[in-house]
């Protein structure tokens, strides 16, 4: 392939998913000690991939905010109302009444590898006028977020420039498939971009128009990392995994066996270096799946079986 036959894959591309770019304008409400309840105003990018106005964004676009405006490329504007949300994965579904509208398809990212080429499509800045397009490589695959204490599952990192307001854009591929939504940047490095894999939005999509809400399986534990300092700092006889702080009552952690204290090391076929492999491997099972947990107390490694179940006190996903 040449250059000319290249220039025309990506602008190609770019031209199909780009009607499909929204600019998203946030307000939430915030405390300021001088003048009291403030406007705090936000903006980010989403993408349609429904023609009835359904819409994907980063969470943390939208977060607390007590109105979304919807801004497509032609120039219309809506109010965008919050459908569902999922912090742990910072996946977000906006609405706006409207019908026949440019939309996009989602991709494969499972079959994503590194050295694809890939596009970066936002409001970048929030800068008025068409979403802005930057072109990278695909640096590497299955990052977690670094600096963050919340999950995010197995992100894209991209060279693909992402600046502030390019959040909640498309990632795409050359064919114009959105491969993963922009979520972050690392603004210490030099050019190391984050996008939340498609197959990721597709299984949070799927909860949130099944349920309302994304719903995981719950344990009933509170629980912290375990590393060198806290193995050697507490006497601990591993080096990993998730010691529990806490183990509730009458939950499916105490139901099995577990105690403050233990440490888990392996739930499923998933080993646990800390609590985000907990949370990342729970993302997987279903409730009602009878699972093997492998945990250590004492010095001695031992099995049991827990059944997974949804917290009887039900957290819905607010309306953002």
């Amino acid at each position: 392939m040449g250059l000319t036959d290249l220039e025309g894959q990506i602008t190609g591309a770019v031209e199909r998913l780009s009607e499909s770019v929204v600019g998203i304008d946030s307000t939430r409400l915030a405390r300021d000690l001088r003048f009291g309840v403030v406007p705090v105003e936000g903006q980010g990018s989403g993408v349609i991939i429904d023609p009835r106005g359904i819409i994907v964004t980063n969470n943390h676009v939208i977060d607390d905010a007590t109105r979304v405006q919807v801004n497509l490329k032609d120039g219309r504007t809506f109010v965008g109302e919050v459908i569902g949300t999922d912090q742990a994965t910072d996946v977000a579904m906006v609405k706006v009444e409207a019908e026949n509208l440019p939309y996009a398809t989602l991709g494969d990212s499972d079959k994503l590898k590194v050295g694809q080429i890939v596009l970066a499509i936002g409001n970048a800045l929030g800068l008025p006028g068409a979403p802005t397009v930057s072109m990278g490589l695909i640096g590497a695959l299955g990052r977690p977020l670094p600096g963050t204490d919340f999950v995010v599952e197995g992100l894209i990192q991209t060279d693909a420039a992402i600046n502030p307001g390019n959040s909640g854009g498309p990632l795409a591929d050359l064919e114009g498939k959105v491969i993963g939504m922009n979520t972050a940047m690392i603004p210490f490095a030099q050019g190391m971009g984050f996008a939340i894999p498609s197959e990721t939005i597709k299984r949070i999509m799927d909860q949130i128009n099944r349920n309302g809400r994304v719903i995981r399986p719950w344990l009933g534990i509170s629980g912290m990392d375990v590393n060198k300092f806290v193995a050697k700092r507490y006497s601990l006889p591993v080096e990993h995994g998730v010691l529990l702080a806490e183990v509730v009552h009458e939950a499916p952690a105490r139901e099995a066996g577990l105690r403050t204290g233990d440490i888990l090391l392996k739930i499923g076929d998933s080993k646990l270096e800390g609590m985000k492999d907990l949370v990342k491997a729970l993302s997987h099972l279903a409730i009602g799946d009878e699972v093997s947990v492998e945990f250590v107390r004492n010095g001695t490694t031992y099995e049991t079986k827990l059944r997974l179940r949804e917290q009887a006190e039900r957290i819905v996903a607010r309306r953002r």
